[in-house]
């Protein structure tokens, strides 16, 4: 039974936000996208460059939001922002838009990723080995056993989320203090006894994209703001926070740091395991590298340390998403069967299952065109919302946070340029995705002024 009495408990602190914000970043994205820059970009130079440019934005967007996030210490994040700033209309949108691409899409991608990865071990499991389902070429939708495996693992997270958030948290601690520990044995082993060569670094591969270098970066940024998503996750849950004020920004900006440096590490050990040529249209990259620096039996163990670190992303994602909806339902912005909170388990279980079911939905989607759609997306709002700044501190009484007054409004206004530009680019070199993600967007307005709009009014 739910009612709509109960109601959110301020139960996380430091610790607890800023394993959020890692296991949401150290996903899919690190573990799955080096393989397609490598196609993309050719340079081994390039695709530091761009992990290095990604890890700029995703520290620029950390500070705006901590701004942002002290301002509102409730959850929801951008709905929050955008209604604030813009409107209803902005706001739902962007609940509208977190609920397919700013979880659902990027858990599906993660659990993918996870049979991927088991496809070491089961090689049944691999993506590549799935079924035509529909469609053709890079539209190609598939099902098979990677896709079932992938839906029981999104149903089990589904439940234990129902069950009470202190719990999740305290799996979600442990899973992301093993994932960090497994990344820094990996860095460490794979250079001091990996069998990889500082060669590789210095032969690139032959292009995949007949895209000019200078077009395809940009647009191939959209990767990366898949993979460093999750700079924003504590905001989400900021109203279940204890002293929003203080550990908001520490924990955005300590996870933001440490997975930036994690990432960057990574990516040159990729490289010094694997030649670029090797790697292009790789999925499962941590794998193949620790195949190649260890031999199969080694690679195995850091594998199945893979296989939790993408666990730990899944749980984290399946956690935060809710609680938009939620944020939004309580506001009368949205569904409001979303506002629902279980009275003896404190969480918005009917969210959290509505999320399920669509990922689950999700897992039948071409990979590729997953992450794009989802970085389309996550940039375009993440503008909206760093821009709003623009906005808010022209109001009186607003807190302005010192690392986003100096030089002001250089760190915002070197966020929201990169991510026009890339838009820009998105649409004239990748038409048919940039196309579903503004259907995305327009589905989110109409059901805001023909229903939810609507409900509100009496």
């Amino acid at each position: 039974m739910t009612t709509r009495g109960a109601t959110l408990l301020r139960q996380l602190g430091i610790v607890s936000a800023t394993a959020l914000v890692i296991s949401n970043m150290i996903g899919s994205g690190i573990l799955t996208t080096t393989g397609y820059l490598a196609g993309d970009l050719g340079s081994a130079n390039l695709v530091l460059l761009i992990w290095g440019v990604g890890a700029v934005c995703a520290l620029a967007g950390a500070f705006c939001y901590s701004e942002l996030g002290v301002n509102f210490p409730s959850s929801g994040g951008e709905y929050v922002y955008l209604t604030q700033a813009y409107g209803p209309t902005w706001g739902f949108m962007t609940g509208w838009v977190s609920f397919f691409a700013g979880f659902s899409a990027p858990i599906a991608a993660s659990a993918l990723a996870f049979s991927d990865y088991f496809g070491h071990f089961v090689p049944a499991l691999k993506l590549e080995n799935s079924k035509h389902l529909a469609g053709s070429g890079a539209w190609e939708f598939k099902f098979g056993p990677a896709q079932i495996l992938a839906c029981g693992l999104i149903a089990a997270f589904t439940i234990l989320n129902c069950l009470g958030v202190q719990r999740t948290a305290r799996v979600q601690n442990v899973l992301t203090s093993m994932k960090v520990l497994v990344i820094l044995m990996f860095i460490a082993t794979g250079f001091a006894f990996g069998d990889g060569s500082w060669e590789n670094f210095a032969h690139p591969a032959v292009r995949v994209s007949t895209t000019p270098i200078y077009s395809q970066f940009f647009v191939s940024l959209l990767f990366i703001y898949f993979a460093y998503s999750g700079w924003n996750a504590a905001t989400y849950v900021a109203e279940e926070l204890k002293q929003p004020a203080r550990t908001l920004p520490l924990s955005l900006a300590c996870g933001t740091l440490l997975v930036a440096a994690l990432f960057i590490g990574l990516n040159v050990l990729f490289i010094y395991a694997v030649p670029m040529e090797s790697m292009k249209g790789v999925v499962s990259i941590g794998a193949l590298a620790a195949t190649h620096l260890f031999g199969p039996a080694v690679a195995g163990f850091f594998s199945a340390a893979m296989l939790l670190s993408l666990l730990a992303t899944i749980n984290a994602m399946v956690t935060i998403g809710p609680r938009v909806y939620y944020a939004m339902a309580k506001n009368g912005a949205f569904f409001s069967a979303a506002a629902k909170v279980d009275p003896r388990w404190h969480t918005p279980v009917v969210a959290i299952v509505a999320q399920g079911v669509c990922t689950i939905l999700m897992t039948v989607s071409p990979f590729v065109n997953l992450l794009l759609y989802i970085g389309l997306l996550l940039n375009f709002f993440a503008v909206m919302s760093v821009g709003s700044l623009f906005i808010f501190r022209r109001r009186p009484g607003w807190q302005k946070l010192g690392v986003v007054s100096f030089a002001y409004p250089l760190v915002p206004a070197f966020f929201v340029a990169m991510g026009i530009w890339i838009t820009i680019r998105a649409i004239q070199l990748r038409p048919i995705i940039s196309g579903l993600a503004a259907l995305t967007v327009a589905a989110g307005a109409l059901v805001y002024h023909f229903r939810i709009k609507k409900e509100r009014i009496p």
